[in-house]
């Protein structure tokens, strides 16, 4: 197994190179970093003066992959599962209610301990961009949560990129939603398909994004019923109307239950009219899977958008987990490969397609500049040891070294002792051991 790799962990150092590790083609090279992205041609020679604002990472037996984003969080939410009844398996109303009643007993001190600590596990298991939604209360401050999130964005500013999005419902007034663009939100939300006039919601917060140049996230279509007529679909009213405004590529349909459930004749025209408007997707599996179908007996749906006809349709195509441990999801690890795992097992999505909904396709939708190995990309990068990518994408092995823009801000490595017999021929197949990390100055 070797021995427990006792070197410094790297957590605070900003490096200028990574040596000998493994880039996602599967060969084996060395990146040059210089002011956050990935540099072209070599790294600085000694003695150049570049080479005193960083340090060298021998990766050696470690590849590196673009570190991942997770585009559809609830931050305000996180880690209440303890609060509530979550033995009570719940559906979407049901979930809606539990939050309601506890949500009186939230301040904004209670969401930003909570929230940066579930940041804290994100950002340990390989995510440096999140995307957060956060609710206007009935009760008390509507903007508590507001506040608390565009707080920690800044604190978070240079190791995190966090994205606060407005989730506003039917009931807001149009003076809190215009208060909360006000203080900083990054983008505007809403739920249209729990109010009593989609339309009329998807219409308002467009014209809001509109008024104040700011990206739309809605929560779109998130049911599994497919009686409604397809004219009445939200992403079809949204895409209806960026397409008569010039929103394209601003917009992003999150969950879209619904289109999982259309039968091809009904989906095509749907996904060519998306595809038109330039709309992002995200899916949301884990959060869907618990949520959706629990009224059918049998022939349970999935819960899933669908994908795979979305990616067919060339539609930029995100994922995440959604909810972490809260009365929407009483699960979750805040890990992205919990959900590259849930797409191809639950949504049939080969494992690159896999890897670069979390990754590449979260930062389009995001509307973030590239991340990964190319000269001139974001050096925001996941580093893991050398196995086979299938064990990656699985969620086998927690050793991880995460960078934002150059910058090491997790280092996670194992070391693991088993009292059982030597795996011989099948020890190719087994995860190796957390590869001995070392760097200079």
């Amino acid at each position: 197994m070797g021995a427990p790799d006792t070197a410094p962990h790297l957590a605070g150092n900003v490096l200028r190179a990574v040596r000998g590790v493994r880039l996602p083609d599967g060969t084996v090279a060395d990146l040059a970093i210089e002011d956050g992205r990935i540099a072209a041609g070599e790294d600085p020679a000694p003695g150049d003066p570049r080479r005193a604002a960083g340090v060298d990472l021998d990766a050696t037996g470690w590849r590196v992959l673009p570190a991942a984003c997770e585009p559809h969080a609830h931050l305000d939410k996180a880690l209440t599962a303890p609060r509530i009844d979550a033995g009570a398996g719940n559906d979407l109303v049901a979930a809606i209610e539990q939050w309601r009643a506890v949500l009186p007993g939230i301040d904004a001190a209670d969401i930003s301990a909570r929230a940066l600590a579930a940041v804290h596990r994100y950002v340990a298991r390989g995510i440096t961009s999140i995307r957060t939604h956060v609710d206007v209360p009935r009760e008390g401050d509507p903007l508590r949560g507001v506040d608390a999130l565009v707080a920690l964005r800044e604190q978070l500013r240079g190791r995190v990129t966090l994205q606060v999005c407005l989730l506003a419902g039917s009931e807001a007034p149009d003076a809190v939603v215009a208060e909360a663009v006000a203080r900083g939100i990054d983008v505007v939300g809403g739920c249209p398909h729990l109010a009593p006039d989609p339309h009329h919601e998807i219409t308002r917060m467009l014209d809001v994004a509109e008024r104040h140049g700011l990206p739309v996230d809605l929560h779109a279509d998130e049911q599994t019923d497919v009686t409604g007529p397809d004219s009445g679909m939200d992403i079809v009213d949204m895409a209806e109307q960026v397409l008569a405004r010039g929103l394209a590529h601003r917009v992003t349909a999150s969950h879209c239950v619904r289109l999982g459930s259309l039968p091809p004749e009904r989906l095509d025209p749907v996904l060519e009219l998306v595809a038109r408007a330039g709309l992002g997707v995200v899916t949301l599996p884990i959060t869907n899977l618990y949520l959706q179908g629990r009224d059918a007996s049998y022939l349970r749906p999935r819960g899933l958008t669908a994908v795979r006809r979305i990616l067919d349709a060339g539609i930029a195509l995100a994922a995440g987990a959604d909810n972490l441990r809260d009365p929407f999801n009483p699960a979750g690890r805040a890990d992205p490969f919990e959900t590259t795992s849930l797409l191809m097992t639950a949504g049939h999505l080969r494992p690159g397609e896999a890897l670069a909904a979390v990754t590449t396709g979260a930062r389009t939708v995001l509307g973030l500049p590239q991340a990964g190995t190319a000269p001139g990309d974001v050096a925001d990068l996941l580093l893991v040891p050398d196995t086979d990518l299938g064990d990656v994408l699985a969620g086998a092995g927690d050793a991880r070294v995460v960078v934002s823009a150059g910058r090491v801000v997790a280092d996670t490595r194992i070391s693991r002792s088993l009292d059982l017999p030597s795996p011989s021929a099948a020890e190719r197949w087994a995860p190796p051991p957390s590869a001995a990390l070392s760097y200079v100055r």
